[in-house]
């Protein structure tokens, strides 16, 4: 095991708090965090560094933060020992389980789980042990329908190509705003200094949003685009590209499968058609289509906006294919799939064909919603509680979930969850979801633990390997956060509360090495031995990976010891093509005309005719409030109030609201107030309310945040709203009224 740093040091750590993973120098001095700085050797990041990082000590120095297991008693929480919270589990888990089945108990899978490699690869042991088909996680009010996209085209859920940003000449982004994000499901520290190079050597950006972002503002064009119609827009622009003959596939062709049935699908397409539906003049989309054809390294980029809407995953599949026909996929300056040291499905196994990936295996009880990439739309999760009869939901684990503010219609998820036999959440905060548990067992603060970018390596702009050593101890007694989930298995898997953890963890580690190494099996688990729990995974999945040792059978080849040696990180080098090797499809090829997205296609030719609703709500993220945990911390929570509704000047004028006046957002009999803030940056029928707000309910133990706690936008939105195919939540373009508040 990685031991902490001990004395007066600086360390290297790899920050956990968004997806642009910048390399932190941080200062130690006496057994605490000091100073936290971009570490300007880091072979990714390079020294940048935004405003959240500089929070990770607030984050541990928090005196809000749970910091031992807390037991319910009445309406309030007292402090307990581990042995009497594995007591309480081991007591009324097993119970339920075989009182009413293994689908009474439901997981909840929260945003910062992705963040921490212990919780990321543990939480599939959890959910194996548990064995209930009811779960549900931030991905369904997130990115769903990116990855259901890229995995029905490419054969994997995280075989996502990303804009390779450093050779692109013309980018077109929808739905994104990288400049606060530094890229989302496209890891790209200081995307605003690599948009600035792009544009300094004659390269340009063109951004399609409802709200003039901070990326709008750095962009050469910017077109507003009424909320939840990229699908309308992207549409145009594939009908464009046949109608004038537009198409360059170039080296994709011999790897594209099903091209000869777009052209009838995308005919009711025209720009012409389109163009009142979705807010922007034809020939803006022809032209589009047209710079996108002929400029030779050009991309198309999209994510949240594009997610979040009924049409999601047409809208991102659409993205796909124009790259597709454009050539620009697998292509320099196009889209690229990264190639991950660790972990990436589209590196193992046998190249360029695969299983490819299958949904709807089963179906959420109430709504029939098909399962997708192993869970359920975490908007079925109330009405799974609250309806009688055999498979309802008794009891729930939260892993660092908060989905009473992050779901849509959060106080009938926070009735639901009062009825709950039994509720157990691992979690550093008593927030608005866990307040409703039976027991909160505390995380460990992100200095604690190793840290390897499992997931956001397979999304990066360029190829690294680097992974940091923890830097403080826990205190004493205190679990790993992978120990935890494994004793919440052991006690879901009937093997009770004082399982072996170390032997449990050997069982299962040799059970998953058996699977891919077979007679091998033996000598691969000697090769990684001095390791133990994540720490051995990791070790596994680098020396198994594209760049490792292979197990000795390579020498000189990636191992955890020498990336932890390497404080800088490893560069690999930059993206490059990777088609057809990184193919998984059954067919070895691009699945270019999927026939669930063929058929969703036709639902929204017939929306075509919809009228607009006179005013829809969307939402906003900035860099210090990029998370609903984020509020609760000094650094970023000072300043001005930052959860206002944002208001389009005309909009403002007709319906009688005055900057710093107060507004009264409604939708379904619910409504939040929240402070008016007047900016012509909205598209005029559009108001913008930011998300994870709304720390004013009872119960929570949240300081900082309950001094200013906002409005929380998902309070109005409705939980029967959903993309069907991936079962995301429709959180933009949702029609409100809005009016002067009263009272």
């Amino acid at each position: 095991m990685t031991r902490p740093i001990a004395g007066s040091a600086s360390a290297h750590r790899i920050c956990p708090l968004c997806e642009a993973c910048c390399g932190l120098e941080l200062g130690l001095e006496a057994g605490r965090v000091v100073s936290v700085r971009g570490h300007d050797a880091d072979v990714f990041s390079r020294g940048y560094l935004c405003p959240k990082a500089v929070a990770l000590k607030e984050l541990h120095d928090d005196p809000d933060r749970v910091r031992t297991p807390l037991v319910r008693q009445g309406s309030d929480f007292r402090e307990a020992s581990w042995d009497e919270a594995w007591s309480l589990v081991a007591e009324r888990l097993p119970a339920l389980q075989a009182a009413h089945g293994r689908d009474a108990v439901a997981l909840s899978v929260g945003n910062p789980v992705v963040h921490k490699a212990g919780l990321l690869l543990y939480v599939p042991r959890l959910a194996r042990a548990l064995g209930t088909r009811n779960i549900y996680s931030a991905s369904t009010l997130d990115q769903m329908p990116k990855q259901l996209a890229c995995g029905l085209m490419y054969g994997d859920w995280l075989s996502i190509p990303v804009p390779d940003i450093e050779r692109c000449d013309w980018l077109m982004i929808l739905g994104a705003n990288p400049a606060v994000s530094n890229g989302s499901l496209w890891t790209v520290p200081d995307w605003r200094g690599k948009a600035r190079a792009m544009r300094s050597r004659g390269g340009r950006i063109v951004v399609l949003d409802p709200r003039r972002t901070e990326t709008a503002a750095l962009a050469d064009e910017h077109h507003f685009l009424r909320p939840g119609t990229d699908a309308f827009l992207l549409a145009a622009m594939v009908h464009t590209l046949f109608e004038e003959d537009l198409l360059r596939p170039g080296r994709l062709a011999p790897w594209i499968a099903g091209l000869d049935e777009l052209p009838a699908a995308f005919a009711a397409f025209a720009p012409e058609r389109v163009a009142a539906r979705c807010g922007v003049a034809a020939a803006t989309i022809r032209a589009l289509a047209r710079s996108l054809a002929n400029t030779p390294r050009a991309a198309v980029y999209g994510r949240i906006g594009t997610c979040t809407q009924r049409f999601g995953s047409v809208a991102n599949w659409l993205i796909e294919v124009l790259n597709v026909l454009t050539g620009h996929l697998d292509a320099e300056g196009g889209t690229l799939f990264p190639k991950a040291a660790a972990f990436a499905v589209n590196t193992l196994g046998p190249a360029g064909r695969g299983r490819g990936i299958v949904t709807g295996r089963h179906a959420s009880r109430v709504s029939g919603a098909p399962e997708v990439f192993g869970e359920l739309p975490m908007v079925c999760l109330a009405e799974e509680i609250e309806t009688p009869g055999a498979g309802q939901v008794r009891a729930l684990v939260t892993i660092a979930s908060n989905p009473v503010l992050s779901a849509p219609n959060g106080p009938r998820l926070a009735a639901a969850l009062d009825r709950l036999d039994f509720m157990v959440s691992v979690d550093a905060y008593v927030n608005e979801t866990t307040r409703h548990a039976h027991l909160i067992l505390p995380a460990a603060s992100h200095f604690a633990d190793i840290h390897l970018d499992v997931a956001f390596s397979q999304l990066a702009y360029r190829n690294v390997a680097r992974a940091s050593r923890p830097v403080l101890a826990r205190p004493a007694g205190e679990p790993a956060e992978w120990e935890i989930l494994l004793r919440l298995a052991a006690i879901a898997g009937g093997r009770g509360a004082h399982t072996d953890l170390a032997a449990y963890d050997d069982e299962l580690t040799a059970t998953d090495v058996r699977k891919l190494a077979g007679e091998h099996t033996e000598a691969v688990l000697r090769a990684v031995s001095r390791w133990r729990g994540p720490e051995r995974l990791v070790d596994l999945g680098l020396r198994a990976g594209p760049y490792g040792d292979a197990f000795g059978l390579r020498p000189g080849g990636l191992t955890l010891q020498g990336l932890l040696d390497a404080a800088e990180g490893i560069d690999l080098g930059a993206l490059e093509p990777r088609l057809p090797e990184a193919l998984r499809t059954p067919s070895g090829c691009i699945a270019l005309a999927p026939p669930s997205l063929l058929a969703d296609l036709a639902h929204l030719g017939a929306a075509l005719s919809e009228p607009p609703p006179p005013m829809v709500i969307v939402g906003r993220r900035e860099a210090r409030t990029n998370n609903s945990w984020m509020h609760n911390l000094p650094v970023l929570a000072k300043g001005r109030e930052r959860c206002t509704l944002q208001v389009h000047p005309d909009d403002a004028a007709r319906l009688g609201l005055a900057e710093g006046g107060r507004a009264r957002i409604e939708r379904a009999g619910r409504s939040v107030d929240a402070p008016v803030e007047i900016s012509a940056a909205l598209m005029p029928g559009v108001v913008s309310l930011p998300h994870g707000w709304g720390h004013d309910l009872p119960g929570a133990r949240l300081r900082v945040a309950a001094v200013q706690p906002g409005a929380n936008l998902n309070a109005v939105l409705d939980e029967s709203l959903r993309d069907p195919l991936s079962g995301t939540a429709v959180l933009s373009g949702v029609a409100v009224t809005v009016s002067p508040a009263t009272g």
